[in-house]
């Protein structure tokens, strides 16, 4: 896994799928000032915008050591762009996996339509 976590050592890879078939991959990265770091749910994002994707049909996310449920950050990202019936798929390297929605993970997350606007 390309992640650079020198502080924590708990590396995370996420994988993104587009409506349109294509994936986009994102790592978390840290940095001494804490803050200033990533995860691997919103480097994906990142990675599929810069790319020209909006809609997305899942996300599996792997942690090396324990199971990486996006945290809340991540699934308000996630909402902007995913229906709350979104598969999220969560898993520890070698250990299996878990699925929930997007909804049931972020039931009353802000949506673009909840600010009047239509993407």
């Amino acid at each position: 896994m390309p992640a650079y976590c020198p502080y924590s050592k708990f590396q995370v890879g996420a994988c993104l799928l587009a409506e349109d078939g294509r994936t986009f991959k994102g790592c978390n990265f840290e940095n001494a000032s804490y803050s200033a770091g990533i995860c691997a749910e919103r480097c994906a994002v990142a990675n599929a915008v810069v790319n020209g994707a909006r809609r997305f049909k899942a996300i599996a996310v792997v942690g090396s050591t324990a199971v990486a449920w996006p945290c809340g950050i991540c699934l308000q990202v996630l909402r902007e762009f995913c229906g709350p019936d979104m598969p999220v798929i969560a898993g520890a390297f070698g250990k299996g996996y878990r699925v929930r929605t997007l909804g049931e993970l972020l039931p009353e997350g802000l949506t673009p339509e909840d600010l009047g606007v239509n993407v």
